[in-house]
């Protein structure tokens, strides 16, 4: 089962004190870079937000570069071409603004990798972008149960 990964789950994999840490980082656990992936804007994304968690001790740059070579080690990284990145924010222009055009980048990333799964903590997010969408979208916790 092809499964993508959305920051708000590899974000709590490395967080011990995130309430969705346990599911967060079993579903990460059990990933192989042959039948799981996450989108390129993502490393950014988790590096950024762990770096900038306002904790004792901090995530310092070497140690946000430590998870992004873990996630590199789990995951297969999808990006888009520049055609591919301007379309997906086309194909909701008319309907999205802001940051979750980020969403709809990643949504489209997900599709790229013919994924059967995003794991996702953000469903309603993510249930936006149509049927193709959605159909994959589920928690880590729904997913575990399976």
């Amino acid at each position: 089962m092809k499964r993508f990964f959305d920051s708000s789950v590899l974000i709590p994999a490395f967080y011990k004190f995130d309430a969705n840490h346990i599911s967060s980082a079993a579903a990460l656990r059990s990933a192989t870079p042959e039948d799981c992936f996450c989108a390129l804007r993502t490393l950014g994304e988790v590096y950024t937000v762990l770096t900038g968690l306002p904790v004792r001790p901090r995530f310092t740059g070497a140690d946000g570069m430590a998870v992004l070579e873990q996630i590199r080690a789990k995951l297969t990284i999808v990006s888009l071409t520049e055609d591919e990145y301007v379309s997906a924010i086309r194909s909701v222009s008319e309907t999205i603004v802001g940051g979750a055009a980020y969403d709809a980048l990643i949504a489209r990333c997900a599709i790229k990798a013919e994924v059967d799964v995003l794991l996702t903590w953000n469903r309603r997010d993510f249930m936006r972008f149509g049927a193709d969408i959605a159909r994959i979208v589920q928690t880590p916790t729904e997913f575990l149960a399976l």
